[in-house]
């Protein structure tokens, strides 16, 4: 994989644009930023991309904490290391965003993602009813805490047009691992999130196999990228299966 033109496309094809709508929110360009507009309170709302320099940065950061201000809307700053001017981090920190866990912006050729089999008495399926929903909900509310029915709601909505695919694990009749896969259309990528699984089934290659099930179904739909954002944690099992670290990105949230 060429890394220049892997950044660049992410950047052309999945930041620098007015996507569709996510879950419920609105994407819109106001002038040098891009920003998503949640119709919910307690829904993902934020800056996406933006393009400005020294003389621009304070009065525009200024208006997007005004105005998600004026909404009563939290909202997030998502931050990428090659964002313009170099102090951008400082300049959101001094207007009252706080920063978050730094992680790694990694991105795959689908074709270079090996194939890996399912652990030993381990049934990988993708989520296609009610039920499954149901079980991935409960699966990220007990890895995760708090109440994932906001997100299940979502896929749910989404999936009719094949725009996600929610995967489980199973040993047994017990599901001890969920993820999904988004596909923006009309773009070269495939986006990977939501791992999750159970702390007494973890390092068994379970959450490996997730990764190649999700890759193969990204190529089987005609992607060329998988791309994800990784803490810590994972990037050595991603780095093992063929991700590279383009670049870094923080998220700074104001609520």
């Amino acid at each position: 994989m060429e890394q220049a033109a892997a950044l660049a496309a992410f950047d052309a094809q999945l930041r620098n644009v007015v996507r569709p709508p996510l879950d419920g929110g609105r994407f819109e360009r106001v002038g040098p930023v891009i920003r998503c507009v949640s119709a919910e309170p307690d829904g993902w709302s934020g800056v996406e991309w933006s393009d400005l320099d020294e003389s621009t940065a304070d009065t525009v950061i200024a208006e997007q904490v005004r105005y998600f201000t004026e909404l009563n809307r939290a909202f997030e700053w998502k931050y990428y290391a090659y964002d313009r001017p170099d102090d951008l981090p400082e300049r959101l920190l001094e207007a009252g965003l706080v920063a978050g866990a730094e992680e790694a912006l990694m991105v795959a050729d689908v074709a270079d993602v090996p194939d890996i089999p399912a652990p030993e008495g381990i049934r990988v399926v993708t989520v296609s009813d009610e039920d499954g929903l149901r079980q991935v909900k409960a699966l990220h509310d007990r890895v995760f805490g708090g109440d994932h029915g906001p997100v299940v709601d979502s896929i749910r909505e989404r999936m009719p047009s094949g725009a996600v695919a929610p995967v489980l694990a199973f040993a047994g009749a017990e599901a001890v691992c969920a993820a999904r896969v988004d596909f923006h259309v009309g773009t070269d990528f495939a986006s990977l999130w939501g791992g999750g699984t159970l702390p007494e089934w973890r390092g068994r290659g379970i959450y490996r196999a997730l990764v190649s099930h999700r890759a193969k179904l990204a190529a089987g739909r005609g992607y060329r990228y998988l791309r994800t954002d990784a803490l810590p944690t994972s990037r050595p099992i991603l780095e093992r299966l063929g991700f590279v670290r383009l670049t870094t990105t923080v998220p700074y949230t104001r609520p």
